[in-house]
């Protein structure tokens, strides 16, 4: 029997979650080979999210490197560290910048659901924008970092602030409804 390859109910997972990433990044403790930030200093929205896609890419070419290189080890080849390397450098190389699915604004809208929670504040640090060399009216870039709250929300909550924020509004069963009516496939 051949079964094809698609998601259960839920889609595909990710390597880390969007949520985690931030939280993580923000504490300094440069998740996934992202660098490490001071956490009272916090960082721009933009490269928050520039170093999620990153981590998503390094996490996609290091899983891609592994299968490729368990094939090559069954198969009788010896692999070296420097091959090893060269392999996953290969499939960094080869990923589409779209593969994610993150866009730019999708991003600002979760982390604005993180802003209305209160799980992350601006710091007062502003510099310019690149943006503003052609247009100056353009906003700032702005410094963000965690807040005692964001701090002390549980992971689940973090997994999913629309339901932290709404979920009075959405219970459970709307989620299931809205999945039950998904065909994949």
């Amino acid at each position: 029997m051949v079964t094809g390859v698609r998601p259960e109910l839920g889609g595909f997972i990710r390597p880390s979650g969007c949520g985690w990433f931030i939280r993580e990044f923000l504490l300094g403790h440069g998740p996934e080979g992202s660098p490490k930030i001071d956490p009272k200093r916090g960082s721009p929205q933009a490269d928050i999210k520039y170093q999620y896609k990153e981590a998503l890419y390094r996490a996609i070419a290091r899983d891609r490197a592994e299968r490729e290189i368990s094939d090559l080890v069954e198969r009788g080849v010896t692999v070296s560290e420097e091959r090893a390397a060269e392999i996953e450098r290969k499939h960094y190389g080869r990923i589409p910048t779209k593969i994610t699915r993150m866009r730019y604004h999708s991003f600002t809208r979760y982390f604005n659901l993180l802003r209305q929670l209160g799980w992350v504040e601006k710091t007062g640090e502003e510099e310019p924008s690149s943006i503003q060399d052609q247009y100056p009216p353009a906003p700032p870039r702005r410094y963000y970092r965690l807040t005692g709250k964001g701090k002390a929300a549980p992971d689940v909550e973090w997994s999913n602030p629309l339901i932290a924020l709404y979920g009075d509004l959405f219970p459970p069963e709307y989620f299931r409804a809205k999945r039950k009516g998904r065909h994949y496939g």
